[in-house]
């Protein structure tokens, strides 16, 4: 059996400890993966610092020419990459072909670094005075990124990070690696040196490594809640720039004039797809009116009864299974838990056996209506193949429910009416919102994040707040005066009056 190294100068760094890496279509044990200790952490470290004064005056030009060749490589390896997503991950093959090509988008952005980290400049702000800014990169900062997009997270951060002029450390989720590290062996491949990209496999040992480490300035995360509000506060106290992104439970809103039919397609890909292991997946449809909802559950069932489920490397399927058979027992439990409260169960996925798969851990999609506020498959993020059903009595009504709910990370509405879809954008307080759009996560040229207890930081990931969160901005003030003039010593406070 193999064991999946730490990637770390170059070179592939083995530990003592491993952690079993599953094929979650069969339940079985296909690999190993390395999980590193503080002294792997920190000789990743050792050698981004190394790295770092060189690549920090390499030319902006230079790196962005790096991830030209890295896009062209992640392109002509996709097959490859998405082969072993959906391998260890679960989900389906067109499903990690879609993670990959909405990272490549975030390579694409890189690559206009040039654009991207050009300063400001301003002439005469004083006599003989011009002054300008400049962004500067930080210098070591790390990533530790989440189970559900093996590929997709990591390509928010590094490639972004890099053209910048840090030098990076990935700690990726030790479920499923071997897809993130055959993309950072591309990325050394196109030319990055040695040093400056990182991977250390690892669990909490890791983590705080990365939390602890003077030489580490920022840290990016996506996953938990909790988790996200620990690596914020730990992170914080020490000084660094922290990114943590955590949970999420996103509501779509269904007026009374929706496009039911279209409504319906687009909730079934948001909250079935990758078998709703997403921060961005539809778990509630607040439906307006009773006409509404028992239209949405008559359509609903067929579909949610009718879902391709199977072995994720195979092609043709809609659902792949959860993870873990740990994952798997948690939904079940929700499951159970909305039942027990007293939520109608109109499609139970418990107890599926998929044929030839019967170790796997699978579970197929749920449906539950008349679901109310205080029961626990309203409150919490399940994450799984759940969608409830919640019916209020007006659109102020629904904005109220999704307004105070602990998460804010995204939301959307189906209706035909402007003025309502206006009134929901402007006063919604989640951080991503979608017209008629059932997951509005945003092109690479955008920036990601939530509100409330979806994120912990002032910056949202990638695009133009990805840029700010991984520099830092000088400003220089210089004057150049004539050599004939001589002025007299100022003692009030200069200005350009």
């Amino acid at each position: 059996m193999t064991t999946i190294t730490h990637l770390i100068n170059g070179e592939h760094i083995s530990s003592e400890r491993t952690a079993d890496v599953y094929n979650p279509s069969t339940g079985e044990v296909i690999h190993r993966v390395a999980l590193a200790d503080c002294a792997t952490v920190q000789q990743a470290i050792d050698a981004a610092q190394a790295a770092y004064p060189a690549w920090r005056k390499t030319p902006a030009a230079k790196r962005a020419q790096i991830m030209f060749r890295f896009k062209q490589l992640l392109e002509a390896n996709e097959a490859r990459i998405a082969q072993l997503i959906s391998l260890e991950h679960g989900k389906t093959l067109e499903d990690a072909a879609g993670e990959l090509k909405r990272g490549i988008e975030n390579v694409e952005f890189a690559c206009a670094a040039p654009e991207i980290l050009k300063g400001e400049y301003s002439r005469n702000v004083g006599p003989n005075i011009d002054a300008w800014s400049d962004f500067q990169p930080l210098g070591v900062v790390a990533g530790i990124t989440p189970f559900n997009f093996p590929a997709m997270v990591p390509l928010w951060m590094y490639p972004l990070a890099i053209v910048c002029g840090n030098c990076f450390i990935l700690k990726p989720s030790e479920r499923d690696p071997s897809s993130t590290l055959l993309i950072a062996e591309l990325l050394l491949e196109a030319g990055l040196p040695k040093g400056v990209m990182s991977v250390v496999h690892g669990d909490k040992e890791a983590v705080d490594a990365l939390i602890e480490a003077p030489q580490v300035k920022a840290l990016s995360f996506v996953g938990s809640t909790s988790i996200a509000e620990y690596i914020y506060s730990e992170g914080t106290k020490r000084g660094k720039r922290v990114q943590a992104l955590g949970g999420a439970k996103n509501h779509a809103v269904l007026m009374p004039d929706a496009d039911l039919d279209n409504t319906v397609n687009a909730l079934m890909g948001a909250a079935y797809g990758s078998c709703g292991e997403r921060c961005m997946a539809i778990s509630v449809a607040v439906c307006v009116g009773e006409q509404i909802a028992d239209a949405l559950v008559q359509k609903l069932v067929p579909q949610i009864q009718g879902l391709k489920i199977g072995a994720g490397t195979n092609t043709g399927l809609d659902m792949g299974p959860l993870v873990t058979a740990a994952a798997r027992d948690r939904v079940t439990g929700y499951i159970d838990a909305g039942v027990a409260a007293g939520a109608e169960l109109v499609v139970d996925g418990r107890g599926l056996s998929v044929p030839g798969n019967e170790t796997g851990f699978f579970l197929g999609g749920t449906l539950f209506d008349k679901v109310s506020p205080e029961m626990s498959i309203y409150t919490d993020e399940i994450f799984g193949p759940v969608l409830c059903i919640v019916r209020v009595d007006s659109l102020e009504q629904a904005m109220q429910l999704i307004n105070d709910h602990e998460y804010g990370n995204g939301t959307c509405i189906f209706t035909r009416d402007g003025e309502s879809a206006r009134l929901f954008c402007d006063e919604i307080e989640v951080g991503m919102v979608g017209v008629n759009v059932p997951l509005p996560v945003p092109v690479a040229y955008h920036s990601f994040g939530g509100w409330k207890r979806s994120l912990f930081g002032d910056l949202h990931a990638y695009g133009p707040d990805g840029v700010r969160f991984y520099t830092k901005r000088k400003a220089i003030t210089q004057r150049w005066p004539q050599r004939a003039s001589h002025e007299a010593a100022q003692f009030a406070f200069p200005s350009n009056g």
